[in-house]
């Protein structure tokens, strides 16, 4: 049987087990991960008439949880501030990123190019000639009116 159907990589978040089957990898009862849903710990997707599904990050987020709850004693109010503070880092690395690659660009420009555009609604786009754009890097968005 070859692998020629088979992804190259794994996607983390797509959401591919059923609670039951997530509750069994994490270690946990379902309802408990029913309460981490009603409570913001772990969010899974939910699908059309086919109820919560987790992704691999999600059962990791939730091993996470039960350590933080049963090896460090940390109460649920704590996680939830631990794990949004995690999220707010994670999203400050992915804008690091992104800036760090349009300070790339803006390096590598010949001298004299255009290297931001702005469009009609007043977001900045890396533009002109022989600048080579990251993908799905926005300069700056629109401001908010």
């Amino acid at each position: 049987m070859s692998g020629a159907g088979l992804p190259q990589q794994i996607d983390s978040d797509a959401p591919v087990f059923v609670i039951s089957v997530a509750a069994q990898l994490a270690g946990m009862h379902p309802q408990t991960l029913r309460t981490y849903d009603r409570m913001g710990l772990v969010v899974p997707r939910r699908l059309a008439k086919r109820g919560r599904r987790y992704s691999a990050r999600d059962i990791a987020r939730l091993r996470l949880v039960q350590r933080l709850s049963q090896d460090e004693g940390i109460n649920l109010e704590g996680i939830r501030r631990i794990l949004s503070m995690q999220d707010e880092l994670d999203g400050l690395r992915r804008q690091l990123e992104d800036m760090a690659a349009l300070l790339a660009a803006v390096h590598q420009a010949p001298a004299g190019s255009r290297v931001f555009t702005a469009d009609g609604t007043g977001g900045v786009h890396l533009g002109g000639a022989g600048v080579r754009r990251p993908r799905g890097v926005l300069a700056l968005p629109a401001r908010e009116r």
